[in-house]
């Protein structure tokens, strides 16, 4: 499987919070993703970048929160967050980066 550069407008960047490292012990990683990706798109552009083999792929899309900006309403962009589940013995280590 070749990496294309298209590959890498898919997977935006890793998702680093308390609930995603603990995802992280149990073979899953959670990355944040392009509002158009597919699962088939997330699931091929992992497996080529990182060099693993992926279960399954689950998405959703987290609407930006309404919020003042300087007195007036505002709102936060809405991103899509995928949750990707490796095969048993494949690892992403996401510090290291792309």
């Amino acid at each position: 499987m070749s990496i294309r550069p298209e590959m890498y407008d898919v997977i935006l960047r890793p998702a680093v919070t308390e609930k995603s490292t603990l995802a992280s012990e149990h073979n899953a990683v959670v990355c944040e993703v392009a509002l158009t990706a597919t699962k088939p798109q997330i699931k091929e552009a992992v497996e080529a970048l990182f060099g693993v083999k992926v279960k399954k792929v689950n998405t959703l899309i987290q609407n930006g929160k309404r919020k003042l900006f300087r007195g007036r309403p505002g709102k936060r962009r809405d991103f899509k967050k995928a949750v990707v589940t490796l095969e048993e013995g494949n690892m992403i280590d996401i510090s290291t980066g792309l």
